[in-house]
Parts: C-alpha cells; sequence; structure tokens
C-alpha cells in the first residue's frame, strides 16, 4: 500500500511538467506578438508623415498595447514557470529583480494591473476616435473597464486583508525582508 502511495505521490508531483509546454507556446505566442509589434511599427512609420496628431496618438497607444500584451504573456511565462514548475537555474546579472519575489499574489495583482491598463488604452483609443463608435459600444468599454478596475481593487483589498493574518514565516520572502526592515526602523525610531 505504501509504495501505491508512493507512486502516486511521485506521478501527481511530477505532472507539473505537463505545464512546460504551454509556457513554450507563450513563448512562440510572444514571437507572434513580435512580429505584428514590427508590422504595426513599420505602417505607424509609413503613415507618421501625413498623420495628424490624433492619428500620432492612436498609433503610439497602440503601439503601448501591444507593448502592454508583451509584458503580460512574459509575466506569465517567468512567473508561472517559477511558481509551478522549477526554478530558473540561471545565475547571471541579467535576471529580472522582480522574477524571484513575485509570489501567486503578486502574480495576481501583475497580471491584473496589466489588464486594466490594456483596457484603459483601449477605451482611451476609443474615446479619441469617438466618432467610428456608438454609444453604445463606448458605454459597453467604459463598463467593462469599470469591472476590470473594480476586480483589481477587491483582489488587492483581499490580498491585504489575508497578509495580515497570515504569520511572518508564511508570508513571501520578499514581505518579510520588508517587515524585518520595518521592525528595524521601528526600533531605531523608539531608541531615539
Amino acid at each position: 500500500m505504501r509504495k501505491t502511495e508512493y507512486l502516486l505521490e511521485a506521478t501527481l508531483f511530477q505532472s507539473r511538467w505537463l505545464l512546460a509546454p504551454f509556457y513554450v507556446g507563450l513563448v512562440i505566442g510572444l514571437f507572434g506578438l513580435l512580429i505584428h509589434f514590427i508590422r504595426q511599427l513599420v505602417e505607424f512609420m509609413l503613415h507618421l508623415p501625413s498623420s495628424t496628431e490624433s492619428d500620432v496618438i492612436l498609433g503610439v497607444l497602440a503601439l503601448i498595447d501591444v507593448v502592454l500584451v508583451g509584458n503580460l504573456v512574459l509575466i506569465v511565462i517567468f512567473s508561472g514557470y517559477e511558481n509551478f514548475v522549477s526554478r530558473f537555474d540561471v545565475e547571471s546579472h541579467d535576471r529580472p529583480e522582480w522574477m524571484t519575489k513575485v509570489d501567486f499574489g503578486g502574480l495576481k495583482m501583475k497580471l491584473l494591473s496589466s489588464i486594466v491598463a490594456i483596457s484603459a488604452i483601449q477605451v482611451l483609443k476609443a474615446f479619441m476616435n469617438v466618432g467610428s463608435y456608438d454609444d453604445k459600444k463606448l458605454w459597453w468599454m467604459a463598463g467593462i473597464h469599470l469591472v476590470f478596475l473594480c476586480s483589481m481593487l477587491v483582489a488587492a483589498i483581499s490580498d491585504r486583508i489575508s497578509e495580515k493574518s497570515k504569520p511572518p514565516e508564511e508570508l513571501p520572502a520578499s514581505k518579510r525582508k520588508l517587515l524585518a526592515k520595518d521592525a528595524e526602523k521601528l526600533v531605531k525610531d523608539a531608541r531615539k
């Protein structure tokens, strides 16, 4: 019976590697996004001499939109792989500092923040080109953006509440360091 239990647990533990192809697929999707960005940039630059100020702003917003989606995909790849599959064994100066500090709650907030930013850009683009949209579509876009924004706020509040109830040893290492620094500062202030 114990051998069966060990085999089951080992199989379940190793099943995390089934996620690896998903992250490879996201890397391929990121490459596709790069191709789309380059095509959009070339098109933007070709039309730049005859563009109005509004067209330039809309073009730049479209480029920012693609960059934010790329950032979102990259955050999911790095954080998802590190949180659910395996740690990266890359020890170099090129490693982004946030990679080791993003836990699942942090990942959730980064994703929601990116989605809200992307949504805000879409709403801004629509309002800058208001003649191309009917009122109903504009209201829907604003309403959907508001739902994303409220979702982010609720998630942030719930994370804040749940963190306060956790003992320090259950917090991510980055939060423990911040708590330790705050405690040191309080002690120093109290001695003064």
